[in-house]
């Protein structure tokens, strides 16, 4: 079989931006203003007022295709673009049998395609992220297999984490719940508390906002609530300065939401900077997830995958990927994440109790609800 077709598509929704403030995406107040993206609040990043990601489907020669979705939460015609222009052409025409190996070899081959020219991070590897996820969608429909069982062995159930609601929300069913620190300590302190109260275990998301002497100030108090992580504490550039906070703290660090490949985590992993990586399908792909994983497993570091702004595409691949890692235990879930994917889902992603199930459909297991055909696929 061959590759005849591989289409990008810019999703955006509207959203009610102060209901979501505070949750994976929105994780800060954005500052005033008419344009569709601005800069938080208190902190130099920018987010845009949509729900925004992009889309990416794969035809075979025979009729079969494949979705897949890139992390995509500003600018989705940008990765849509560098598909279009780039991804596409190189692809369409090669041959596509289902094997694992051929998506080995199609990884490699995209990130060729600009690495001499300077382009093997942010918005290239977002692109090749989501043409990855609909490749291992379809070899999963070619084999008959949902895509945990082209991993490995997997699970029937990933037990999830809570993340996401705002100001320390709780759902006490969940054994842990991850708040986000915004821009005072002592009300982050009451939050972790409140979680506490209800029987939970906190892990904090610091979001970049840290310094290495605000860190480990912190970490006397997180350490005191027996915080199972510490999330994102420095700026991201920085290998060396998270492997000394590392070894300054008691509570563990987790990084690499911000991180595409194995490639940018290996100084990170070098410098003994965290105890949990956090790879985030939508921006390695499962084939860079899966080489981040191994990596991650022979130096004894727990592998929790991120979730942020997804659709089913990302959302399943997360799931597919958790059920069959054997040094993952834990998978992020934010219930209005979750939400907004099933809403153009034919068939929903589930949880039962604390846990997604994985679905047991060959591929991903997911099918965008044709009533909306994706913006006119």
């Amino acid at each position: 079989m061959k590759i005849t077709r591989i289409q990008a598509i810019p999703f955006h929704a509207e959203r009610d931006t102060a209901a979501v403030t505070g949750t994976a995406g929105s994780p800060a107040k954005l500052q005033a203003g008419e344009a569709r993206y601005r800069w938080a609040e208190h902190y130099p990043v920018i987010y845009s007022t949509r729900f925004e990601t992009a889309l990416v489907r794969i035809t075979l020669d025979d009729g079969s295709y494949g979705w897949g979705e890139a992390q995509a939460p500003v600018a989705p015609e940008v990765a849509c673009t560098i598909i279009d222009h780039i991804l596409a052409p190189v692809l369409e025409g090669s041959e596509f049998d289902g094997a694992v190996e051929e998506i080995e070899a199609l990884w490699w081959c995209m990130y060729s395609t600009m690495r001499v020219r300077g382009q093997t991070g942010g918005f290239m590897l977002d692109a090749i992220a989501g043409i990855d996820l609909a490749l291992w969608d379809l070899a999963g429909k070619i084999q008959a297999k949902p895509v945990a069982s082209l991993i490995g062995e997997p699970r029937g159930r990933v037990q999830a984490y809570l993340s996401g609601l705002p100001g320390g929300q709780v759902d006490s069913q969940f054994p842990l719940v991850k708040i986000f620190y915004h821009t005072h300590t002592a009300q982050l302190l009451r939050d972790c508390d409140n979680v506490l109260s209800h029987g939970c275990k906190i892990a904090v998301d610091a979001l970049w906002r840290l310094t290495s002497e605000t860190a480990v100030s912190l970490d006397a108090e997180l350490a005191a609530r027996s915080a199972v992580w510490l999330e994102a504490p420095l700026l991201p550039e920085s290998a060396r300065e998270h492997g000394e906070l590392a070894r300054a703290v008691r509570t563990p660090i987790a990084l690499g939401e911000s991180y595409r490949t194995l490639f940018e985590l290996e100084p990170f992993f070098a410098a003994g900077a965290m105890r949990i990586v956090q790879p985030d399908l939508g921006r390695t792909g499962i084939t860079g997830g899966l080489r981040i994983a191994r990596e991650a497993q022979r130096l004894g570091v727990e592998v929790v995958p991120h979730v942020s702004i997804a659709l089913g595409p990302q959302l399943a691949a997360a799931i597919q990927f958790a059920a069959a890692v054997p040094n993952c235990k834990l998978l992020e879930y934010n219930p209005d994440v979750l939400a907004t994917a099933n809403r153009y889902l034919a068939t929903p992603l589930l949880m039962q109790e604390t846990c997604y199930l994985t679905p047991d459909r060959p591929g991903l297991g997911i099918e965008p609800l044709q009533a909306i055909a994706f913006c006119g696929l």
